[in-house]
C-alpha cells in the first residue's frame, strides 16, 4: 500500500525507461489498484508485463470493494494471489486462494501464488509440512494444461520486510525439496519443471545475484526494493545476468 497515482506514475516513468534497456529476463510491476489505469498506459508498446495484487475469484455481484477477475484482466496480465500479507491480516486461506487461481486461469491471467511458512512454523521444522499443504491446497483442481503458466513465489513470512533474508542454500532447499516434488504429485514430473518458482522476501541489490545463482530459482518477487528505481534496477540486472 504505497504510492499515490501521480507518485506511481513517476516512479514507473523513471523506472521503464531503463528497464526497456534489459533482456533476457521477463519483467513484471504489480502496482496498487488505483494505479493499474495510468500504469498499464506508461507501459504499452513495452515488454514489462503488469499484475495486479489480488482480486476476487467471483466474476461480478455484491462484494463492495472487491475486484472481479475480468476486471484484472481489462489492464493486467499477472495476478498475486495468497500473499502472507493478505493471509495474516485479511483472513486468506487456501480455500480462498485455490478460488482465485481457478478464476484467474479462466480470466487468462498468470496467478502468482505465494507460498511461506511463519517464523514459528521455520522454528520448529514445519516449513515441509506448511508449503507442501499450501501447494497442494491451494492448487488443487486447476488446469493442469495451463501450469506452464503458473508463476510460484516462496515467501517466507519471517523474512518479508524484516532485513532477514532467507539464505539461497535455505531458499533453494525448500524450491528443490518441497515446491517441486508437491508440483510434481499435481501436474507430473514435465510440467512441475516449467513452472517459475520465485523468491521472495527481502531481497536487495546486495543479495539477489546470490539468489539467481541458484539453478531452482528462477526469480524474484521484489517488495520494498521495487520502490526504489536504482536497487530495482540493479535486481532485473543480476536477474538477467544469470
Amino acid at each position: 500500500m504505497n504510492k499515490t497515482v501521480a507518485e506511481a506514475r513517476d516512479l514507473v516513468f523513471k523506472m521503464s525507461l531503463k528497464l526497456r534497456e534489459i533482456s533476457g529476463v521477463e519483467k513484471v510491476l504489480c502496482p496498487p489498484f488505483p494505479s493499474l489505469v495510468a500504469v498499464s498506459a506508461l507501459l504499452a508498446g513495452t515488454d514489462i508485463g503488469l499484475g495486479a495484487q489480488n482480486m476476487h475469484w467471483e466474476a461480478k455481484g455484491a462484494f463492495t470493494g472487491e475486484i472481479a477477475p475480468d476486471m484484472v484482466a481489462e489492464f493486467c496480465q499477472y495476478v498475486i494471489i495468497g500473499h502472507s500479507e493478505r493471509r495474516m491480516y485479511f483472513g486468506e486461506t487456501d480455500e480462498s486462494v485455490n478460488k482465485k487461481v481457478r478464476a484467474a486461469q479462466a480470466a487468462d491471467l498468470t496467478p502468482i501464488v505465494c507460498v511461506g511458512e511463519t517464523l514459528e512454523q521455520y522454528e520448529s521444522k514445519r516449513t515441509g509440512e506448511v508449503v507442501a499443504r499450501q501447494i497442494r491446497d491451494g492448487l488443487a483442481g486447476t488446469e493442469s494444461s495451463l501450469a506452464s503458466r503458473l508463476v510460484i513465489a516462496y515467501e517466507p513470512v519471517w523474512a518479508i520486510g524484516t532485513g532477514r533474508a532467507s539464505t539461497s542454500d535455505n531458499a533453494e532447499g525448500v524450491v528443490r525439496d518441497v515446491i517441486r516434488p508437491a508440483l510434481t504429485e499435481l501436474f507430473g514430473a514435465d510440467a512441475a519443471q516449467a513452472i517459475r518458482v520465485l523468491y521472495g522476501g527481502s531481497v536487495t541489490a546486495a543479495n539477489a545475484a546470490e539468489y539467481f545463482a541458484r539453478p531452482e530459482i528462477d526469480g524474484a518477487l521484489v517488495g520494498g526494493a521495487s520502490l526504489k528505481v536504482d536497487e530495482f534496477l540493479a535486481i532485473t540486472q543480476a536477474a538477467a545476468q544469470n
